[in-house]
């Protein structure tokens, strides 16, 4: 299906690729498929899936009662716990015959989750992911540094296939390896680059010290996931670089990157809600809430045959938008995610996110937004330590330089956030990863 004469008058600011044309099908149209392949899910995931199965009856519900996206809350909602529960092949609705590829989460606090895939569904992923780029304003010809992880970890390959499919060059550089990512960036005449926002940053920083100037390379689109951040965080990316910065979103629950990215226009993401349904609800009462309204994310797959996901609870903080975005799109888009509600923590009564500490730390020179929270517990007082990754210049500067820096830290975090943290600046990438992603907050207090 083609867009609408008014879409493509709105297309006429970016580039358009026929992959996208479902992002701009009619809403009727879209209630329809999304209808059906609610159906679909809810009669595979009785008929294959014995927890589903339970659940259901457990309600006294049937398939057949489900006919319309409207019916999504009579199903009971899925948590992360649920799949550890299962683990490890507990909710597969496909035989191991039918399984291609399998990724897994690196089950850090517990039993790993694990997804699996169909050839159907890693060819529905690749379709996501060219839609993906091209709503990020990438093109067939662009030339693609994929910075995010290969392995059991579901981002790189899901781009690594989406940029071939839409028709760029990839370069499967993974992470780290600065000084690496650097030169290849220069000598390939890369002009897109994946990945986290803390690692770019790590290569923003390099480069200045290597004496290479971002902004006067071939490099024009940064698409950049799998860890929330901030609008200061985006102005200091796009400013330094010289680029324009997308941000995506995505689960390895639901399927990886691919759920939600922005366009051209950057007022929220889109969710490809022909493949997943999304929902806001009240956390406290798990009631819906209506468009506009902030709440958690809930997000039901549409079409995934390995492992079909019934109202899922990402514990993502969002809204959906309701007003129609300018680039023409009909697909809905929710309200960029800052901060999750994993993330979130209580210190002395006061609900804190992470993502207040990162728009602390973008204002102060010298420091990158990786870092991490331990929250401790001494004679019944709770206590928080902030460990901040600092550029190599800063920290190689004599100690006294380091104490003022910490103590400047201390005072922006405790003016903006309303806390007193202790400071600790540690040295590029010493902050541990987990999937790529920093650990942003360890909470010691239960030990």
């Amino acid at each position: 299906m083609t867009p609408t004469t008014t879409s493509l008058k709105a297309l006429s600011t970016a580039p358009f690729h026929p992959a996208s044309s479902p992002d701009y099908v009619p809403r009727e149209h879209l209630r329809r498929l999304q209808s059906q392949r609610l159906r679909d899910t809810v009669r595979r995931a009785y008929d294959r899936v014995g927890w589903y199965r339970q659940r259901m009856d457990q309600r006294e519900l049937k398939p057949d009662r489900i006919r319309t996206v409207e019916d999504l809350a009579l199903l009971p909602l899925t948590v992360k716990s649920d799949l550890r529960e299962n683990y490890p092949f507990g909710l597969f609705a496909a035989t191991m015959g039918q399984i291609v590829r399998l990724h897994a989460s690196a089950g850090t606090t517990g039993k790993p989750i694990v997804v699996a895939y169909t050839r159907n569904d890693l060819d529905a992923w690749t379709e996501i992911m060219v839609r993906v780029l091209a709503c990020c304003g990438i093109q067939p010809g662009d030339v693609i540094q994929n910075a995010f992880g290969y392995g059991l970890f579901a981002g790189g390959l899901g781009f690594h296939y989406g940029g071939e499919a839409l028709g760029a060059t990839v370069i499967p550089i993974s992470g780290a390896h600065t000084d690496r990512q650097i030169a290849v960036m220069k000598d390939f005449g890369v002009s897109a680059i994946c990945s986290t926002p803390s690692d770019f940053l790590h290569i923003i920083d390099r480069a200045e010290e290597m004496g290479v100037d971002l902004r006067k390379l071939a490099l024009r689109v940064g698409v950049f996931g799998a860890e929330p951040w901030t609008e200061a965080l985006r102005t200091r990316i796009e400013e330094a670089a010289g680029i324009k910065a997308y941000d995506i979103y995505g689960l390895s629950e639901m399927i990886g990157p691919g759920v939600a990215a922005e366009c051209h226009v950057q007022q929220g993401l889109h969710l490809f809600e022909d493949h997943f349904y999304p929902e806001i609800i009240d956390p406290e009462t798990r009631q819906p809430l209506p468009d506009g309204q902030e709440g958690e994310l809930v997000l039901t797959t549409l079409g995934k045959e390995a492992m079909p996901l019934i109202r899922f609870r990402t514990r993502d903080i969002t809204a959906i938008l309701p007003e129609p975005c300018p680039c023409g799109r009909t697909l809905r888009r929710i309200r960029r995610i800052t901060h999750g509600g994993d993330e979130m923590f209580v210190y002395r009564g006061m609900n804190v996110f992470p993502s207040q500490i990162e728009a602390a730390l973008v204002a102060v020179e010298g420091t990158l937004p990786r870092y991490q929270i331990v929250l401790s517990r001494d004679k019944g007082v709770d206590q928080v330590e902030l460990r901040v990754e600092v550029t190599p210049a800063v920290f190689s500067d004599r100690v006294s330089a380091l104490e003022g820096l910490e103590e400047k830290i201390a005072r922006q975090i405790e003016n903006s956030v309303g806390i007193r943290a202790h400071v600790s600046l540690v040295e590029p990438h010493t902050i541990p990863r987990t999937e790529g992603r920093a650990k942003r907050v360890v909470d010691q207090r239960q030990l």
